[in-house]
């Protein structure tokens, strides 16, 4: 997801009818449901908008900040910028009354191979010196992550605390500083627990990597990665985009879900979750998404169905709705970053898909 992240740079001044399986007629569900305040387009009315979407359609919000750390200040115990505190403030402010809150930060940057950039007057700035030369595991580093973990939830007071995104993708990317890495999450995670004997902690994966033949990524250093964290994480956090994979948007495993959920014995949490609505091409045409409504609303069905059977605490749907609009108004950057513009649960224009319906009969389920 790391595009959807980056706009958050674009976005920053804006913060100042279908039937049912059976499988889903069920008394409860034990997950808590909904959005990331993603929106659609680069104007006030459609960040208003999905913050109403988030009231209406769950009872969960979740707030992902994945565009830096403002490593200076944390370490030296500074007020962060004007423009973190103020966006801080919009989002809290903002938090439907009754809504579980999941919030996520990340020292890693959107590449996942390296330390997380600057967060000053905007996300994504270069890194200043001598943090530009620093390793995961310096001590200024664990210093300043810490202080600005702690920060992050002593203001938003989350039911659920994700201290990395997508971390296995270090191993990945950058597996030479994975060691170092584990260094600063062991670290961290141990001062928070202290801290905060009763908050759920955890990192998110990338579930699908962790499968052997599902991507390319180096089947044994994915399972190393996984249980490197697992020991020191109270849930297991998964990303899963399973469309971002060798299946496409075509068939996906029948087991896939009940597999990547057996991978722990700890509660499971879907950090993040989508699916395309629509048919899109990248390099070039050669690789085809077969996105459709009906490939949409399936993949919820079965997800829903899996997060039941397996006490899953909480499902996070990344997009509300498609960000064509936006997409449009940023001059439509490249390829790779079509791959989530068309998994709303709203198309483009506003329109409920089918899936949406599929969502609501969850929604209206009491939470056990």
């Amino acid at each position: 997801m790391s595009f959807l992240r980056r706009l958050a740079f674009f976005l920053a001044p804006l913060l100042l009818s279908c039937s049912h399986d059976s499988d889903d007629d069920v008394p409860t569900r034990p997950f808590a449901m909904g959005f990331t305040p993603f929106p659609f387009d680069v104007t006030p009315e459609a960040v208003t908008y999905t913050y109403g979407r988030i009231a209406a359609e769950g009872d969960l919000i979740a707030h992902h900040f994945d565009d830096g750390v403002p490593w200076p200040e944390a370490l030296a115990g500074d007020p962060y910028h004007a423009n973190v505190q103020a966006e801080w403030q919009y989002r809290r402010d903002n938090i439907p009354p009754g809504h579980k809150v999941y919030l996520s930060v990340t020292p890693l940057n959107l590449a996942r191979d390296g330390l997380a950039p600057y967060k000053g007057s905007s996300g994504g700035m270069p890194l200043p010196t001598p943090w530009d030369g620093y390793a995961f595991n310096h001590a200024d580093v664990k210093a300043a992550f810490l202080v600005y973990c702690r920060s992050a939830i002593d203001y938003f007071e989350p039911d659920w605390f994700c201290m990395g995104i997508e971390v296995n993708l270090l191993m990945q990317n950058a597996p030479a500083k994975w060691a170092a890495y584990l260094e600063l999450h062991q670290y961290v995670f141990a001062a928070l627990k202290a801290d905060y004997p009763d908050l759920p902690l955890m990192v998110s994966l990338t579930g699908m990597d962790l499968v052997e033949g599902w991507t390319g990524a180096d089947h044994a250093s994915q399972v190393q990665a996984m249980n490197d964290v697992d020991a020191y994480s109270d849930c297991f956090g998964l990303s899963l985009h399973c469309f971002i994979s060798a299946f496409l948007a075509e068939s996906l495993p029948d087991d896939l879900f009940e597999f990547l959920f057996g991978l722990t014995s700890k509660p499971v949490f879907v950090c993040e979750t989508t699916y395309p609505a629509e048919v899109f091409t990248l390099n070039g045409g050669t690789l085809v998404f077969n996105g459709s409504p009906a490939r949409q609303d399936d993949y919820l069905r079965r997800l829903f169905a899996a997060c039941r059977s397996r006490g899953v605490k909480g499902i996070v749907y990344f997009v509300v709705r498609d960000y064509d609009a936006l997409w449009e108004a940023i001059g439509s950057p490249d390829d790779f970053n079509k791959l989530w513009r068309d998994t709303g649960l709203y198309d483009a224009d506003g329109a409920a898909r089918p899936a949406l319906a599929r969502w609501r009969a969850q929604a209206a389920l009491p939470r056990r």
